[in-house]
């Protein structure tokens, strides 16, 4: 378990590969930009949202759900209204994202949306989308960090000791092969799962890989 089996891994990433990882955040955080001057709400918030959803979620069907709250919000509805909405993640997700988006305005700080937020993982995800010095920690990490496939059933529980120890593995990666955490994180993940021949759930061409939203199985819709 060390920084050599991840760059190992970095360094079977085709140029392919490395596309896919190298935009995948940024076209996260393009998204959140058209959401937020589509509807006039916050960046922050629209992260926030985002990544309050993605539990579980596929990645268009989480675009989706984001919007749909946001544009519910922005044509004046309140709370109740919000979690009238469809998603498919979990219910407690869907009641983060719309204490989120109706956090008084003097309250919609970037340190009052991680506290709702709260997870780990999902403040870690609400980093990445906004392309900050981070990385999420979610079992294709560690499954590439230990240098073994392991079925997310069979990854064991990561508590703040490991995440740190992880991450610090990570961070010295990604400054070894010079790109951002998470943008090592995403090509890595994209070459993990080309190597390992795990494609999009929704895709039985095997010609798409499941995007980064790390959660698996898929919850339904609510």
């Amino acid at each position: 378990m060390s920084v050599q089996n991840i760059t190992a891994v970095y360094n079977l990433a085709t140029i392919t590969d490395i596309g896919q990882g190298t935009n995948w955040y940024a076209s996260a955080n393009s998204f959140a930009q058209i959401l937020s001057e589509r509807y006039e709400v916050s960046k922050l918030q629209i992260h926030g949202v985002i990544a309050a959803l993605s539990p579980r979620n596929r990645w268009e069907r989480n675009m989706q759900d984001a919007e749909n709250m946001v544009k519910v919000y922005a044509a004046g509805g309140d709370y109740s209204d919000l979690l009238e909405v469809k998603v498919c993640t979990f219910t407690a997700n869907k009641i983060k994202a719309a204490k989120i988006l109706t956090l008084p305005v003097d309250q919609r700080s970037d340190s009052e949306i991680k506290a709702i937020l709260s997870g780990p993982k999902m403040i870690e995800f609400y980093h990445c989308i906004q392309e900050l010095d981070d990385l999420c920690i979610d079992g294709h990490a560690y499954s590439i960090w230990a240098g073994d496939r392991i079925t997310l059933a069979n990854v064991p529980s990561i508590g703040k000791k490991l995440r740190k120890a992880i991450k610090a593995d990570y961070l010295q990666a990604a400054e070894e092969v010079g790109v951002p955490p998470y943008v090592l994180q995403a090509i890595t993940w994209v070459t993990w799962r080309r190597i390992h021949g795990v494609w999009s759930l929704s895709n039985t061409s095997r010609t798409t890989i499941q995007p980064l939203n790390y959660y698996v199985p898929l919850h339904s819709c609510r």
